[in-house]
């Protein structure tokens, strides 16, 4: 019984091998994928640069004393326009006011002294020393009168250029000293912007240039600014270039601001959808399908606008760029086109 036995195992495991070897192939062609495309081609485009930027008052100060003392007048026209050299505010002079006053009478004597020393040099009275000194000392109290007139205009606190008065800060009474703000003043018939743009922009900013200025968000329409300087330095930690505008009509200084400049138009640029880029770690790629097969060519991008980039290298006219199945496109796949887009409809 035995041989029969091995021989019926022989058969079977031979039966096996044989339905094994026999089995048909599986197919490992995988089918091609399915894309979209757009057809590149040169469109004009408009290269606007948008930055932030800070409404600035034409003249802006904060009044301080110019020197110690307690308030006695106060005049302080809270929210509304003063003209220049407007007295505001004063400090207590008194102590100045008798020097002056002493001064004045220690003058007059010396001018009289002065006087009758030169009718008797004339007579040759007295001698040319005597009258010197007679003539330093009017002119020493001459020089003291004017020193404690100084220190009397310092404790007037005038408006520094026609403006508008801030808040008060102070009281009738308080003592100040130069670091106190007594209020501000501002200059807002005319109004400037300030804002900065990446030092590659720097050849956009010319001296006359009009720019769009929006003041509240899109509430309302886009107005005009004129550049009229821009600091010499660019500012060695951000790379970026300041400017200064006129800004047309009111404002509120201090306020936010967005800018849009012109950097001049294109009409030999290919745009693609920003998201058939493919960002690899030091390149950026796009999908291109020839002749059914798909191929991965490295770019260099220029302007971004909403939705789409500029691409200055990498792609020709005519070529067909992949839009949608990007990621499942491989090089030297196999793709079929299943439509072909427009920029337009796939940004818009």
């Amino acid at each position: 019984m035995k041989p029969i036995y091995l021989a019926v195992i022989i058969l079977t495991s031979f039966a096996a091998c044989k339905s094994k070897t026999e089995a048909p192939k599986q197919n490992t062609v995988q089918p091609p994928v399915i894309v979209d495309v757009i057809i590149a081609h040169p469109q004009k485009i408009i290269n606007i640069m948008e930055a932030n930027g800070t409404v600035v008052a034409n003249e802006y100060a904060e009044l301080h004393p110019e020197v110690s003392g307690r308030v006695v007048y106060l005049d302080i026209p809270e929210g509304k326009t003063v003209t220049k050299g407007t007295v505001l505010a004063r400090i207590n002079d008194a102590d100045l006011q008798a020097q002056i006053a002493k001064t004045k009478v220690l003058l007059e004597l010396a001018t009289l002294t002065e006087q009758r020393n030169k009718k008797l040099l004339n007579i040759n009275g007295i001698n040319q020393n005597d009258y010197d000194i007679a003539l330093n000392q009017v002119n020493s109290l001459k020089a003291d009168l004017e020193y404690t007139q100084t220190l009397i205009d310092k404790t007037v606190i005038r408006a520094p250029f026609d403006g508008l008065i801030g808040l008060r800060q102070i009281s009738p009474g308080a003592y100040i000293t130069p670091a106190t703000i007594v209020a501000t003043i501002q200059q807002v018939n005319k109004l400037k912007i300030d804002f900065t743009v990446p030092e590659n922009y720097s050849s956009l900013i010319k001296k006359g240039k009009t720019i769009d200025v929006d003041i509240d968000a899109g509430k309302s329409a886009k107005r005009k600014a004129t550049i009229y300087a821009t600091e010499p330095l660019i500012n060695a930690t951000s790379r970026n270039l300041k400017i200064r505008a006129y800004l047309e009509g009111a404002a509120n200084p201090g306020g936010f601001v967005k800018i849009y400049i012109d950097a001049g138009e294109n009409s030999n640029s290919i745009m693609v959808p920003a998201n058939a880029i493919i960002p690899d770690a030091s390149v950026k790629k796009l999908v291109v399908v020839k002749n059914g097969i798909s191929s991965l060519v490295k770019i260099t991008t220029g302007v971004r606008n909403i939705g789409a980039v500029e691409v200055l290298t990498g792609i020709n006219e005519g070529d067909s760029v992949v839009v949608s199945g990007v990621l499942f496109a491989k090089p030297n796949g196999k793709a079929k086109v299943r439509k072909v887009l427009k920029l337009e409809e796939i940004i818009r």
